[in-house]
C-alpha cells in the first residue's frame, strides 16, 4: 500500500509570455521548492502552455462573423462580446448547446466544454483571449523531454490540466487535457475487488484524479500554476485520445 500522496506547490513562476522556456521555469521553482522533478508528476495549468505557446487572439484585432452577431443578441442580457464569441466560434467543431449566456461545444481536440475553453481570466491584457494548446499532449511531451534533458529524473509524468464545469453538478473541477509519461486511465479489469469478485468496468482516471487533486492548490488568484506531486506509482503513457470516450459508445450524443 502506498504511504500516501504528497502535493508541493511551486510559488514564483512568473508570468509566461510567448517563446518562455517552461523546463527552466519549472526546474528553478522546484528548487525553491526544495523538491526534485524525480519519481512523480508534475501537474500543470493549461494557460501557462498556452501562454508560452503564444495561443492568446488580440481581441481588437477580431471581426466578428453574422453568426457571432447573431448569438452576441441572443445572449444580450449576459453583455457578451461578440469578438470573443467569434473566436469560440473558430475553435469549434459543433456547437452542442447553448443557453444561459454560455455556449457547450465541441473543440477541435474533442473536449466537449464551455466557450471552447477560450479564456479571459488572468490573461496578459483586456482584450486579449486564451485559447487551448492546439496539441495538448505534445505540449507535455516536450515539457517532458527538456525536464529529463536538464537533469530530471524518470519515472517523470506531466499532467496539463484545466477547469472544466459537469453535467448534472454544481461546481468546477480541474481535469486532465494532456499527458505524458504515464497511462491516463488504470485498467483494473479482470483484476479482483476486496471479496474475490472480478472488476468488469474499473478504469479509474487516474489523470484527472490528479489533475483534481493539484487544483485544490491552484486557485485562479493564488499564482500557482504548478503542483509536483510524489507517492504515486507512475506506469504506462498516453494521453488525450485515452480520456475521450467514442462516439458509438456515448450515451448523450
Amino acid at each position: 500500500m502506498s504511504p500516501g500522496l504528497t502535493l508541493t506547490p511551486l510559488p514564483g513562476i512568473p508570468a509566461v509570455s510567448p517563446g518562455d522556456d517552461l523546463a527552466a521555469l519549472h526546474l528553478a521553482a522546484a528548487e525553491r521548492a526544495g523538491v526534485t522533478l524525480s519519481n512523480g508528476a508534475l501537474v500543470v495549468c493549461q494557460k501557462i502552455f498556452s501562454k508560452a505557446e503564444g495561443r492568446l487572439v488580440d481581441l481588437t484585432t477580431v471581426d466578428p462573423s453574422p453568426e457571432a452577431l447573431a448569438l452576441a443578441e441572443d445572449f444580450k442580457a449576459f453583455e457578451k462580446d461578440a469578438r470573443q464569441i467569434e473566436v469560440v466560434l473558430r475553435e469549434t467543431k459543433r456547437i452542442v448547446r447553448k443557453g444561459h449566456g454560455v455556449l457547450i461545444c465541441e473543440t477541435h481536440h474533442g473536449f466537449v466544454c464551455a466557450n471552447a475553453g477560450v479564456d479571459l481570466s488572468n490573461a496578459p491584457a483586456d482584450d486579449v483571449a486564451v485559447l487551448l494548446p492546439e496539441d495538448p499532449d505534445d505540449s507535455c511531451r516536450r515539457l517532458r523531454e527538456a525536464l529529463l534533458a536538464r537533469g530530471a529524473k524518470a519515472p517523470l509524468a506531466i499532467v496539463m490540466t484545466d477547469t472544466f464545469g459537469r453535467p448534472w453538478r454544481e461546481g468546477l473541477v480541474d481535469i486532465s487535457i494532456g499527458s505524458a509519461g504515464i497511462a491516463p486511465i488504470e485498467d483494473l479489469r479482470g483484476s479482483p475487488d476486496m471479496r474475490g469478485r472480478e472488476l468488469v468496468v474499473t478504469t479509474p482516471a487516474t489523470t484527472d484524479a490528479l489533475a483534481a487533486a493539484a487544483g485544490l492548490l491552484m486557485k485562479k488568484d493564488s499564482a500557482i500554476p504548478s503542483v509536483w506531486v510524489e507517492g504515486l506509482q507512475i506506469q504506462g503513457d498516453g494521453g488525450l485520445p485515452d480520456l475521450l470516450r467514442d462516439a458509438s459508445l456515448d450515451l448523450f450524443r
